[in-house]
C-alpha cells in the first residue's frame, strides 16, 4: 500500500550525443529499483536465489519517455508492485524531475523460476506478505 521512492544520480557518461539521459540508462534505473524494492520488503535477492532457490526473471519490459532528463537534472524514482500471481509479479515506476514532471513511466513482469528445474515456481507464495506491503491496483 505503499510506494519505495528514492533518488538517482545523473552522470556525465548517462548523457548521449543529443544531449540528455541515454535510454539505456533507464534500464539500469529500473533495476535498481527492482533491487531497492525487494530489499525494502525486507527480503535478499542472494537468499532468494541459494536459500530458496528463487531466481526472479524479467519477462517484459515496457518504458515510455515523455520528458528527457538533463545532466542537472534530480531523478526522483518512484516502484511498486502494480499486480501479484501465483508465479509472477508486474512492478511500476515512474521518474520525476525535480519540478515534479513526470519524464518518463515503465512497467515489468517478473516471472519467479526455480533455480534448479528453470520453471515457474510457486515458492514464492511464501513471500506475499512482503510484495503486499508494496502493493497498489488502479
Amino acid at each position: 500500500m505503499q510506494k519505495l521512492i528514492f533518488n538517482e544520480p545523473i552522470y556525465t557518461y548517462h548523457i548521449d550525443f543529443v544531449g540528455h539521459v541515454n535510454n539505456i540508462i533507464y534500464v539500469q534505473w529500473l533495476e535498481n529499483a527492482r533491487v531497492k524494492l525487494i530489499e525494502a520488503m525486507d527480503l535478499n535477492i542472494q537468499n532468494l536465489a541459494q536459500e530458496d532457490q528463487i531466481l526472479p526473471i524479467i519477462t517484459e519490459t515496457i518504458i515510455q519517455y515523455k520528458k528527457p532528463f538533463f545532466l542537472n537534472d534530480t531523478v526522483q524514482v518512484e516502484v511498486w508492485v502494480s499486480e501479484m500471481f501465483n508465479v509472477s509479479a508486474n512492478f511500476k515506476f515512474r521518474f520525476l524531475n525535480g519540478k515534479g514532471d513526470v519524464c518518463s513511466t515503465a512497467q515489468q513482469k517478473v516471472l519467479f523460476i526455480d533455480n534448479a528445474t528453470q520453471k515457474p515456481s510457486r515458492k514464492i507464495a511464501k513471500f506475499r506478505e512482503n510484495f503486499e506491503k508494496f502493493l497498489i491496483t488502479e
